[in-house]
């Protein structure tokens, strides 16, 4: 591996190391907002992912399985939690009767909204990481090319 290999790959470490640490440090962050709340950064989820389909205020439960890469089972019990705290209300579909929908309650709306705003910050210093992390890849292809 020549000089200029070495130093391509440090460099790439460097700036992989630099967003890993950025992203569990946002992590951290979210879970302990979340339970500064009162709720758990699963039920955080659940809210957030609720709002997360355009045209519409709510989420299936096979959605919020597949945003937050869980099995279907585990997800009706997180949300019958959140539904027990007043968060979420559970809804037949008037368009599908297979399908469950899960709206925000109000306090849901309340939690959701605080937290969104004090997410914004942490992931305003996540962005710039995978900017630098960007900004540094790309400076390594230029010098390879």
């Amino acid at each position: 591996m020549s000089k200029n290999d070495q130093s391509a790959s440090k460099l790439r470490l460097e700036a992989l190391s630099e967003f890993r640490f950025r992203l569990r440090s946002f992590l951290r962050f979210s879970e302990d907002a979340a339970r500064d709340a009162g709720i758990t950064v699963l039920q955080y989820q659940v809210l957030l992912h609720t709002q997360g389909f355009p045209g519409r205020e709510w989420a299936s439960v096979g959605e919020i399985a597949e945003r937050l890469q869980a099995q279907p089972h585990g997800v009706v019990a997180l949300v019958s939690r959140c539904e027990e705290a007043g968060l979420v209300k559970r809804k037949p579909s008037t368009v599908d009767r297979r399908l469950v929908e899960v709206h925000l309650l109000p306090k849901g709306r309340k939690v959701l909204a605080m937290l969104a705003q004090q997410h914004a910050l942490e992931l305003s210093h996540l962005a710039e990481a995978v900017r630098l992390a960007n900004e540094i890849q790309g400076e390594i292809e230029d010098g390879e090319a």
